[in-house]
């Protein structure tokens, strides 16, 4: 596809800024290990990340419709290059008595990330012509979890040679370049007519389009359950699979989890090749992932064989791209774009909260059931999922909305 300058400096300045992330996250979860010698308090690492995120996702709306879309996404990667220049600082001495300040920092960078993340997709519509919109959004998936699974392991080799706080002067560097690029972007155009709004009424804006708006509404519930599903693949859960279930070493998790990744990239090269497709049949091809994800999860949760788990990895991801970018694009064109914001927002504070609960529901699910019964109540979910969209696949469709 042909990248226009707007949608160019979109894409690079958040890749910077999304290599920037893992690098100082493979860093804080490093150094807390190395000050602790705890796994438990790494962990908490992501768990105050999701936390922040979610608060985010509710407190965002305030500033919708205040500052405008392109400075509150360059202005929150200004906000994290600051942050983590004084993280930086901040672990020349940093002691396992003082390590606590390190999660109120990234709380702090997480928060300004949960902003940022629903306007980067908010603003794609507004630098992307609507007909290139499907490969728009298959080539950015792309990109994203090309570095997600490139960079965790580029990091954890980086911590070979460097210490944690070189790594993120290092993430610092990226971050001001990202800072750069997404300043260069131009102002987009918010049309909304503002009528005077209490803070409550802004914080729920996004909800009341979600419950009013029917495939919104659908797709809050696809989320709802889809969130929960995804959690068993979270490292903890995945590597108790590898070990009791496959019963191979600890080698095999990095496979099956870089087969995942892999099958996204693959998801996301296929939706960019047939995006013109896939643009006529936009319920057909989310019922086909959601189906088909969930087909292939039930036959991961009862193999014994490694090597037939890292190809039902690769699949799920490859399916679950093929559902989640025309999703994408469906919630794209059913409001207008001056909604969009309010609505990214609704829907990263459902998939930030049920994830963070989810995956400690499933961990006990898994302690007290058996590690191969949630892969298989995650594949139930997914059935559910599908079976919403075959009843309501009328509804996923383009809406004529997005080219008034």
């Amino acid at each position: 596809m042909n990248l226009n300058k707007n949608f160019s400096l979109l894409l690079l300045g958040q890749s910077l800024a999304n290599i920037g992330d893992v690098l100082y996250m493979v860093s804080i979860i490093s150094t807390i290990f190395v000050l602790t010698g705890s796994a438990t308090a790494s962990s908490f690492v992501p768990f105050t990340i999701t936390s922040s995120m979610f608060i985010s996702s509710l407190l965002t709306p305030l500033l919708v419709g205040k500052v405008n879309l392109k400075w509150l996404m360059a202005g929150s990667q200004i906000g994290k290059t600051i942050l983590l220049f004084i993280l930086g600082v901040m672990l020349g001495g940093v002691t396992a008595s003082n390590y606590f300040l390190i999660f109120l920092i990234i709380g702090l960078i997480a928060l300004l990330d949960g902003c940022a993340n629903p306007i980067r997709q908010t603003l794609i519509p507004y630098y992307v012509n609507p007909s290139q919109l499907i490969k728009a959004n298959g080539f950015a998936e792309t990109v994203t979890q090309i570095i997600q699974a490139v960079m965790w392991f580029i990091g954890s080799l980086f911590l070979i040679i460097m210490s944690s706080q070189q790594l993120v002067w290092m993430a610092g560097g990226l971050f001001i370049v990202a800072s750069i690029l997404l300043s260069l972007l131009e102002n987009v155009a918010d049309n909304r007519v503002e009528a005077a709004k209490g803070k409550f009424e802004q914080i729920t804006e996004g909800w009341v389009t979600l419950s009013n708006t029917p495939v919104l509404r659908k797709i809050a519930w696809l989320d709802f359950y889809e969130t929960i599903a995804v959690t068993v693949w979270i490292a903890a859960i995945l590597l108790v699979f590898v070990n009791d279930a496959l019963e191979v070493g600890g080698q095999w998790w990095g496979f099956i989890n870089g087969a995942f990744f892999i099958g996204l990239i693959l998801g996301s090269v296929y939706c960019i090749k047939f995006s013109s497709i896939i643009e006529k049949k936009l319920g057909t091809f989310i019922f086909i992932g959601s189906i088909l994800s969930s087909l292939v999860t039930l036959l991961f949760s009862i193999n014994s064989i490694p090597i037939a788990a890292l190809l039902l990895s690769l699949f799920v991801g490859i399916f679950g791209q093929i559902k989640g970018i025309p999703q994408q694009t469906v919630i794209q064109t059913s409001v207008t774009k001056e909604q969009l914001s309010t609505v990214y927002t609704s829907l990263g504070a459902i998939g930030t909260g049920i994830f963070g609960v989810g995956s400690l529901v499933m961990g006990l699910l898994a302690d007290l059931l058996g590690i191969r019964i949630v892969f298989m109540i995650s594949g139930i979910l997914l059935a559910v999922v599908s079976l919403i969209v075959y009843k309501s696949k009328h509804l996923f469709v383009r809406n004529i909305i997005e080219f008034e």
